[in-house]
């Protein structure tokens, strides 16, 4: 993509996030257009003289193509909001990240992603039940979600490299810069062939604590539905649930002992309306996901309808958001909305939370298209 590395110099300007970076794309239609105008232009669009003096000072030091062969010396893909390879779960999200820095490689099947969050002081009951439901959603070939910190993150993360699953690390800093330090070779491993590691921050950029909340909202984002293991009543893991909740994901807690700090969280989750879990089963079964994707049964699927027709190829692998199948198919969402209530009356699709939808089972789709 020619305008690549454009969107890689907005994403280190200070003082442009997403909101700012949509209006630039939305008025010049080019971030390479976008990157090369004057300053009185930028002011027009609304941008302020601080933003406007920090672009024209990065512009013109920073080097666009010498900063894009690190990546690629680094073994780092960058995508945007423009590429093919962007999740479109993560794309739907209220201030989806610009971009993102991605070591290893994202598939299609990362959409059957469960997020696995909770304390850097886990229990042995914590590190027990974390191992439970994490092994349990690994044998369905779920993908696990996590924030590669201490404690239940570095768990799942490593169960799903030791159990041959996939698994996704968020990090709060550059990608060049993991943190924890100890957790660099098991992020090595994450990214060599077993899921990626992702951030949406520049090379350099360290691991700060106001980086950690925003980046809550990736590994929520990416995910059907988060799950608290051990949290304190005050905790990032929390956070993550808050942000679940806004993006219209699941929310699940394991319960833990009444007088137990770190379940002090995931107990009041629970009272706030997060659902209980003990095991694997009851998110799969929540999700409608007791059979993975690669595991279900081939059936014949026949639309009953144009609609249907257009509907049916778009949900044949992963599930997807109605917003997002409205783009592809270019039908009216409502259109969208009440044909997929239909097919899941009639058992042919089923609502994966959050809006997003899938066929019931991996299907062969036999339809004629008339001329």
């Amino acid at each position: 993509m020619s305008d690549l590395k454009y969107w890689l110099g907005f994403n280190i300007v200070k003082g442009i996030g997403a909101a700012k970076l949509q209006a630039l794309r939305d008025h010049f239609g080019s971030m390479e257009i976008a990157w090369r105008t004057d300053s009185a232009e930028l002011k027009r669009i609304g941008l302020d003289k601080r933003t406007i003096a920090s672009f024209l000072t990065t512009r013109t030091e920073l080097d666009l193509d010498g900063e894009m062969e690190k990546l690629q010396k680094m073994g780092v893909d960058l995508i945007c909001w423009d590429s093919a390879e962007y999740p479109p779960q993560l794309r739907d999200i209220p201030a989806s990240p610009p971009v993102l820095y991605v070591k290893g490689e994202l598939r299609e099947t990362d959409r059957w992603a469960i997020a696995i969050v909770g304390t850097r002081r886990l229990s042995a009951y914590g590190r027990q039940m974390t191992h439970l439901i994490t092994s349990g959603l690994l044998r369905h070939d779920i993908t696990i979600v996590s924030g590669l910190a201490r404690g239940i993150d570095s768990v799942a993360h490593k169960l799903a490299v030791e159990q041959g699953g996939r698994t996704i690390g968020v990090l709060a800093c550059g990608i060049d810069c993991i943190y924890p330090p100890e957790n660099r070779k098991l992020a090595d491993q994450i990214a060599d062939g077993q899921g990626a590691i992702i951030s949406e921050h520049a090379l350099g950029v360290q691991p700060e604590k106001k980086n950690f909340p925003p980046r809550n909202r990736i590994i929520s984002g990416l995910s059907l539905g988060t799950v608290v293991v051990e949290a304190a009543e005050i905790s990032g893991a929390l956070i993550t649930t808050k942000f679940a909740r806004e993006q219209g994901r699941e929310v699940y807690a394991v319960p833990g002992n009444a007088n137990s700090r770190a379940s002090k969280g995931t107990n009041k989750l629970i009272k706030q309306g997060g659902k209980l879990v003990t095991e694997a089963q009851d998110i799969l079964e929540d999700l409608n996901l007791e059979r993975a994707p690669e595991q279900q049964a081939v059936q014949m699927v026949l639309p009953d309808s144009a609609e249907e027709a257009a509907l049916i190829p778009l949900l044949a692998e992963t599930p997807r958001h109605v917003d997002e199948l409205s783009r592809a198919s270019g039908l009216p969402a409502p259109l969208v909305s009440s044909t997929l209530v239909m097919m899941e009356l009639k058992g042919q699709v089923q609502q994966v939370g959050g809006m997003q939808y899938a066929l019931i089972r991996e299907a062969t789709v036999a339809y004629e298209v008339e001329g």
